[in-house]
């Protein structure tokens, strides 16, 4: 079944798209050539801020996707406030559209706690990936957001090194059982000394899984009840 938020699927193509494409596969792909093309623009944008703020967490998600969607930058609960978001049948790991920002702001201050984020950046990650900010595009924007968060605390995680399929269940383990080290213990072998910013897009943007044939890449979703 073809997620539908808007109604107007036939009309305006797969989550209104800009080329009004109606194939969620061409649409990934077009996504993917504009998170290329804009990653260095957003981690520029990042690295020239004191503090990492939700709405920044909005401008990165237009910054990577605004060429794409019309309503890039624009969370959930501006644009689908009565709608909650579920994987498959499970309809508790995201926050509903009303929590997001209280979710993505817990996120923030830890991530920005330098001690914090250097020994947890799996928790970090999980309640990011919890807040779930967008209709699409939540994955490559939360670890756009996450690696800055990264250097600034001293470290990097060579995200090219990972496998899509066991970085997805270790994440759905830290959604289930948030705070109990389930994405910190999957990542601990690929925490390292921080690299260039430079350095840290590349490894972003070579992250398996991530292309546009990865439609789990930024969770896959159905509309579900209000709450």
């Amino acid at each position: 079944m073809i997620f539908d938020p808007f109604g107007d699927f036939e009309a305006r193509g797969y989550l209104r798209n800009v080329q009004r494409l109606r194939d969620p596969a061409e649409v990934k792909a077009l996504e993917h050539r504009h998170f290329l093309k804009n990653l260095d623009l957003a981690f520029t944008a990042l690295a020239s801020l004191e503090q990492v703020a939700y709405e920044h967490v909005l401008a990165t998600h237009k910054t990577l996707f605004g060429g794409v969607y019309p309503w890039a930058g624009l969370d959930r609960a501006a644009i689908a406030p009565s709608l909650a978001i579920s994987r498959g049948k499970r309809g508790d790991l995201f926050a509903h559209p009303q929590d997001i920002r209280r979710a993505a702001e817990y996120g923030l201050r830890r991530g920005q706690d330098v001690a914090f984020m250097a020994s947890d950046p799996g928790e970090v990650l999980g309640t990011l990936a919890y807040a779930h900010p967008f209709l699409d595009g939540n994955g490559r924007t939360i670890m756009v957001v996450h690696t800055e968060l990264a250097t600034r605390a001293g470290i990097h995680i060579d995200w090219a090194g990972t496998d899509k399929q066991d970085y997805l269940a270790a994440l759905t383990q830290e959604l289930d059982r948030p705070g109990k080290g389930e994405l910190d213990s999957f990542l601990k072998p690929f925490v390292g000394p921080a690299v260039p910013r430079d350095q840290a897009s590349a490894t972003l943007g070579a992250m398996r899984g991530f292309g546009p044939d990865s439609a789990a890449a930024d969770g896959n979703r159905t509309t579900g009840p209000k709450r």
